[in-house]
């Protein structure tokens, strides 16, 4: 074969791999996904699949400016991202919002129907052991004299009722009981000055049996004994061997611990929950792997004004002094509402908080397509992880409970009702970041316009070093609130505001001096109005209504007395309180908004910093 030959046939054999080649390559590209219903688009999360050049656009419905072409989050708050357009439908109304079978898979819709039912629920009820207060004997001097010998010695000491306690003389007592004895030369003759002598002697806690041995002996005895009433412990001993007494002074405190109470801590909220004979389980920490059970029997009437709890009374059998007073103990209350009666309800998943408002999405079942409504309803008692419907809900609705804040962002850039915007419209472009790029959204400083924002020019004043240092001790503490607001843990942030309190009250006044002193004076006006609204709530939406204020009211009082060495952020939501915007302070310059907490995380900028 010739040279020419094979260069002929390697060539021919190099064109037919070239058209193989070609073939499997048409195949993979155009014939893999001829026929199918498969994309490359990501689905819709409004309505139907909305096809532009190049995919669909998605954005933020809090932040319209923001222009993606995939789905993603929110590179200011974190939100996930929606389609920016979407079709109109006929049957949609401006407080319903339809979604397809994409939209509801990508979003992870979720739906739970409403029922009707008797709501339960789990109290955690914190408390202590008391002495029952109807089984304790006070012992008091019922004239005056001098302890001559003293048997018990001890606090603590177990005593048995009639035994002797102490021995007195007294000269009281030794003329007593010679006037008894001239009284009882005169019994036949004159029975009501006998009696009276006999009276006289009762009245001083002389027992029968000891007044007829003074009869019996006819002899002055010049020490009595003081015996126990009951049989107990003794709690108190306010005497020594060699006392004088006075007519009233307190000798000795007998306690009864064969039964005890428990007294329990119940919050406002709980109390629905508290009836009367309800069983509480509880343990207590030195007794590890028991349980007790008690039954209530009192409930108080009064809420504690500081700790804004009433106290709930269960009784209890002690035979073996287990239980000692002042433990703590952890109660569990297992409850149904008052009559049991059935209520409807909902899960706390389907609810969004606005204000003082809890909307829900409810799927409309007489539409053939996925449609949601947008829906205020009025919530009752919690129950667990569901809340009591008092009104807007019936039995056999379906509500969202899984997605719905997607289902509420993508309303609201729609215009139609939500959370945010009630009444539907288009969002407003009022968050406007301007051409901040993602990672650095949230972060860019501004100059404070203080008169619009109604904190007015603020003079610096020089102050006591150690007033500086108590401020700031406060300011740590409104730290820690802030990040309970972040968690949305109203519970914590009551008790952090409670703790705020506290540290105001070491705030030294008399370190200031004049225009100093009356300046601190209207801040701390500011600062304890809402604060005390935040320590006596358990709404968080309350609490949060009031966040501003109190944070301009620290704003304020750093920036007049030139607390310094904080490192501090000044940064502002437009969203929080109804849009009507609102500040908070932070130490890190990344935005963890308090207003929304996870539902809007880094929705927000700083305005300015505080060195």
């Amino acid at each position: 074969m010739t040279i020419l030959s094979i260069t002929k046939n390697r060539n021919i054999w190099v064109g037919i791999g070239f058209l193989i080649v070609g073939i499997l390559l048409g195949w993979l590209i155009f014939g893999g996904s001829g026929g199918s219903s498969q994309t490359s688009e990501p689905a819709s999360l409004i309505a139907d699949d909305h096809e532009h050049e190049g995919g669909s656009i998605w954005t933020c419905s809090m932040h319209p400016q923001i222009r993606e072409d995939e789905p993603g989050s929110c590179p200011i708050c974190g939100m996930d991202l929606i389609p920016l357009e979407t079709s109109a439908d006929d049957d949609e109304g401006p407080t319903s919002i339809i979604m397809s079978a994409r939209a509801m898979k990508i979003a992870e819709v979720e739906t739970t129907v409403i029922e009707s039912k008797a709501p339960y629920n789990e109290l955690y009820l914190p408390g202590k052991i008391k002495a029952d207060e109807t089984r304790i004997a006070e012992l008091t001097a019922r004239f005056p004299g001098r302890i001559e010998d003293l048997t018990i010695n001890f606090t603590g000491q177990k005593v048995n009722k009639g035994e002797v306690l102490a021995s007195v003389y007294s000269p009281d007592l030794v003329t007593a009981q010679k006037e008894l004895f001239e009284a009882k030369k005169l019994k036949e003759s004159n029975p009501e000055f006998y009696q009276a002598a006999i009276t006289k002697l009762s009245l001083w806690d002389l027992t029968k049996g000891q007044i007829s041995a003074i009869e019996k002996s006819g002899e002055v005895q010049y020490y009595f004994d003081i015996l126990s009433p009951i049989t107990g412990t003794v709690t108190m001993r306010h005497v020594s061997k060699g006392d004088y007494v006075k007519e009233g002074s307190l000798l000795f405190e007998v306690t009864d611990l064969s039964r005890v109470w428990v007294m329990f801590d119940a919050y406002e909220s709980d109390l629905p929950w508290v009836k009367m004979s309800d069983k509480i389980n509880f343990t207590v920490k030195s007794i590890p792997g028991r349980e007790f059970t008690g039954k209530v029997s009192f409930i108080d009437p009064v809420i504690d004004p500081k700790a804004r709890v009433a106290k709930v009374r269960a009784e209890l059998n002690n035979p073996s002094d287990l239980l000692k007073p002042d433990m703590f103990v952890k109660g569990i209350l297992k409850a149904m509402l008052s009559g049991n009666a059935m209520a409807v309800t909902v899960p706390k998943s389907a609810i969004l908080w606005t204000g003082k408002k809890a909307v829900v999405y409810v799927r409309n079942l007489e539409s053939e397509k996925s449609m949601f409504d947008y829906r205020e309803i009025v919530l009752g008692e919690e129950a667990g992880d569901y809340y009591v419907v008092k009104e807007g809900l019936n039995p056999g609705e379906m509500v969202a409970t899984n997605g719905v804040f997607k289902i509420d962002a993508a309303a609201q850039l729609l215009g139609k009702s939500s959370m945010m915007n009630p009444d539907g419209g288009k969002v407003s472009m009022a968050h406007d970041h301007g051409a901040m790029e993602g990672g650095d959204a949230g972060k860019e400083e501004e100059k404070v316009d203080h008169s619009q924002h109604d904190m007015g020019a603020m003079e610096t004043m020089t102050v006591d070093d150690a007033f500086k240092k108590q401020l700031a001790a406060v300011f740590d503490q409104y730290l820690l609130m802030k990040d309970a607001f972040v968690a949305t843990d109203a519970g914590k942030v009551k008790k952090e505001a409670e703790k705020i309190s506290t540290s105001l009250e070491k705030v030294d006044m008399s370190l200031l001096k004049g225009d100093a002193h009356l300046k601190w004076m209207e801040i701390l006006k500011k600062i304890e109005t809402p604060l005390k609204t935040i320590s006596t709530s358990d709404d968080i939406a309350a609490q949060r209504m009031v966040l501003g204020t109190l944070s301009d009211a620290f704003f304020e009082g750093i920036k007049t007395f030139a607390i310094t060495g904080l490192n501090a952020f000044y940064q502002y939501c437009p969203m929080a309180n109804d849009n009507k915007g609102a500040y908070w302070l932070s130490v890190t310059q990344e935005i963890n908004n308090p207003y929304f907490g996870d539902a809007m995380l880094r929705c927000g900028e700083t305005k300015e910093t505080i060195k």
